[in-house]
């Protein structure tokens, strides 16, 4: 790296409310086009959710800064409050507790200078460290802290502006990802650097763009620049001109028959001719419906012959004409159901048939989420405020969600939520069956907690990429099994990844395999008997249909 003073007369002395927008507009630009980059250095070969989108998506929230005008503490704490709220994932948490250390370090000030944004960046580092209980170096912490350490120590004895400052931290960041796999074996053998702190790197990278007058644009995947969203001018709008009035939303779980791709042609065309605005995306197990219609009814009506409504939302926009002039200036409204009794339960799941499951075990409100999708901040926030109880016990079934419901119980204030860190679905099924509402919130949480070490989780899935793992080739499609989340054989076959596994269910009791959506029932039975055959008569088999994408089996192990 290069060590001389660092001086441009062309630099900015400071910066204001304004460029600090424009700043963190131009990095969540680059993080957007470097996501699928990003994505593709993630180490692990399973479907799961990846780092750039959820970076990407962290991020987002930044395009509502657009002509800001402000000052930088005002600003801060905009891209701060929304940020947390859009995060998904871990490194889309720390990603955002680093922008809230910011906000605490330009607290009541108009504008700031290469001083202020380093004490302010190191506030940010401390911020983010804090949500991580054992921090491991190698990671994006890593690349974070030591571009704004080192920055401190020179900046001791150097003249910085603006602009050149975030040049050093720059090369810095980039240096120290380039070291990361020294520091993480797995990264080593994968041979790529930390998904995560190529991110932060796209991020300073576009906040340097935007101080040298270059800022970055967002691009659509053929490479131009994406329409830039602005906000609308409501009250030069006539509700007469809206000819469809409904705006429609619904989530449908497919039944079935219609399980797979390309199988619900005549219901997306069915929604392009009900109205306008349409949009239709569908996955192997479920569809998502958008589209502004006439009559709501009966675009919900036609999507129950494809399955069951996973969630519905119907909004009269004639109606929010009139609100959203009323309330333009103001803070948008929040939602709180009153509570109608002690305890109430959010668990994140994905499937129909793992939503049917908690739903018995006594779980008021669902988060649609899991290893391909992590709900952010905000859609745990909004279920946590429409379950009807004074205390929330929230789910989050997915190590990389954890994160994000620990950071959802700090946020909310109207309710005590409390977080059972459960990674996996069988985990989280052993808490509510060791909930009591007898108990106290103090004891249930203590017996929940306890209760998710009497489960081992195991997994069948597929390789969603070639990859290197653990100086083993893998190659895409081949069948993956995993303990615990990590990946411990991989083989050609499900039952002989299964054969495989047995050697992990040790002195089990009771087994269950959670069958996916791409595993018949007649299948799973027969994997069933054929794991009774293998165990013997003192261990009880069942099998469960779960729905879930992705992963083939789920198997709890008591």
């Amino acid at each position: 790296m290069k060590d001389e003073k660092i001086l441009n007369e062309s630099s900015p002395a400071k910066i204001d409310g304004a460029t600090y927008a424009s700043m963190v507009v131009s990095a969540a630009n680059s993080i957007h086009n470097q996501k699928e980059a990003i994505n593709e250095l993630n180490v692990f070969p399973v479907p799961d959710g990846d780092t750039g989108i959820n970076m990407s998506m962290t991020m987002s929230p930044a395009a509502e800064l657009a002509d800001y005008s402000g000052s930088i503490s005002e600003c801060a704490d905009k891209v701060a409050s929304s940020l947390l709220r859009a995060a998904r994932g871990n490194s889309g948490v720390i990603l955002s507790l680093f922008f809230r250390g910011i906000a605490k370090g330009f607290a009541g000030k108009d504008s700031v200078d290469s001083v202020d944004i380093l004490k302010a960046f190191d506030m940010g580092v401390s911020e983010a460290y804090k949500a991580v209980q054992h921090p491991t170096e190698g990671t994006i912490l890593t690349v974070m802290r030591a571009s704004v350490e080192t920055a401190l120590e020179k900046a001791s004895n150097k003249d910085y502006e603006v602009d050149n400052l975030f040049d050093y931290m720059v090369e810095v960041a980039e240096h120290t990802l380039e070291e990361t796999p020294e520091m993480l074996p797995v990264l080593k053998q994968a041979n790529v650097v930390d998904a995560g702190g190529a991110g932060f790197v796209a991020i300073l990278e576009g906040m340097r763009a935007a101080l040298k007058h270059q800022p970055v644009e967002a691009l659509d995947k053929t490479g131009a620049p994406a329409a830039t969203a602005k906000k609308a001018n409501f009250a030069e709008f006539e509700t007469f001109d809206i000819e469809f009035p409904y705006c429609t939303e619904c989530i449908v779980t497919k039944s079935e028959e219609y399980l797979g791709e390309g199988k619900v042609e005549a219901f997306h065309e069915f929604v392009l001719n009900a109205g306008n605005s349409a949009v239709f995306v569908e996955d192997t197990e479920i569809v998502k419906v958008h589209v502004h219609t006439k009559d709501p009814g009966s675009v919900l009506s036609e999507a129950l012959r494809y399955g069951s409504l996973f969630t519905v939302k119907v909004e009269n926009m004639q109606n929010q004409h009139t609100e959203l002039i009323e309330k333009e200036e103001a803070a948008p409204v929040k939602t709180v159901r009153a509570p109608e009794k002690q305890y109430g339960f959010v668990s994140v799941t994905m499937g129909e048939g793992m939503k049917t499951l908690f739903a018995d075990l006594g779980v008021d409100s669902f988060v649609l989420g899991g290893q391909t999708m992590n709900p952010s901040a905000e859609q745990l926030i909004e279920a946590v405020n429409e379950t009807p109880s004074e205390i929330v016990y929230l789910l989050p079934n997915n190590s990389n969600i954890c994160l994000v419901a620990e950071q959802v119980a700090k946020i909310v204030e109207d309710k005590r939520v409390i977080v059972v860190p459960s990674v996996s679905v069988p985990q989280g099924v052993a808490a509510m069956m060791n909930f009591s509402p007898d108990e106290t919130p103090e004891e249930n949480t203590a017996n929940m907690i306890a209760a998710l070490s009497s489960v081992k989780t195991l997994d069948i899935t597929f390789a969603a990429r070639d990859s290197t793992f653990d100086g083993q080739e893998i190659k895409g499609g081949q069948i993956l099994g995993l303990v615990e989340r990590k990946v411990k054989y991989v083989t050609d076959t499900r039952e002989e990844c299964m054969d495989m596994l047995i050697d992990h269910m040790g002195e089990a009791s009771f087994v269950t395999l959670f069958y996916g959506s791409d595993v018949d029932s007649d299948d799973a039975e027969r994997m069933a008997d054929h794991l009774r055959e293998k165990l013997g008569d003192d261990v009880e088999v069942a099998s469960v249909c779960g729905g879930q994408p992705l992963y083939y089996y789920v198997i709890s192990v008591e």
